[in-house]
């Protein structure tokens, strides 16, 4: 469902790359293991394969992740996806129409430099033993890629709704973990007070 989509970015340029036969950008639009904190509620990481099945479908090169300004399709090859090491690399033929010449320009004066990708979580985990629950994306599909020019994370209301579906899932689980830590927290702040009493009385 659309309501489902999550949008994040990647902060880093995009590379312009020209000759005589076509106008390519090129970049990642997201990095594996690079913890971000999500509105300051969750922290987030994308693990190595999450894109593996996912650019084998029909995706979409946009601009701003706006549906109406389409700028290439892995389905005609303009638009081309690859998972390697550091995370999503995309290629992106750029067409020459309205929303293509302007991007090249935008993009060649630096006033474009991100990128970012549109997508639906399939597969994930949660840690909670820190003091903010991470988050890593272990599978997803991917919607579309998109030239963006505020490169930045959104959306963080559909994260914090699949934590609380995976709190509730956990249930027992989740509430033994941190009853455990409340108890521990509480032995630790006793002992403290005993050092104290302790040290006091010498």
């Amino acid at each position: 469902m659309t309501t489902n989509i999550e949008k994040r970015a990647c902060g880093l340029g995009v590379e312009v790359r020209a000759d005589s036969a076509k106008r390519t950008l090129v970049g990642y639009a997201a990095k594996f293991d690079r913890v971000a904190s999500i509105g300051g509620y969750f922290d987030e990481k994308i693990a190595p394969g999450a894109f593996a099945d996912a650019i084998k479908g029909d995706i979409r090169a946009l601009v701003d992740h706006d549906p109406g300004r389409v700028i290439g399709r892995t389905k005609s090859g303009t638009l081309r996806l690859q998972e390697d090491g550091v995370g999503l690399l995309a290629e992106i033929d750029v067409p020459n129409t309205s929303d293509g010449n302007d991007l090249w320009e935008l993009v060649s004066r630096q006033d474009i430099s991100g990128m970012s990708f549109g997508f639906r979580v399939t597969k994930e985990t949660w840690d909670e033993t820190g003091a903010t629950p991470v988050r890593t994306i272990e599978k997803l599909e991917l919607h579309e890629v998109s030239a963006v020019a505020w490169p930045a994370y959104e959306d963080t209301t559909i994260g914090l709704r699949s934590l609380e579906a995976a709190r509730a899932e956990g249930g027992a689980a989740h509430n033994a973990a941190a009853a455990s830590r409340r108890v521990a927290e509480k032995r630790a702040a006793m002992e403290q007070r005993i050092r104290g009493i302790r040290q006091e009385a010498s």
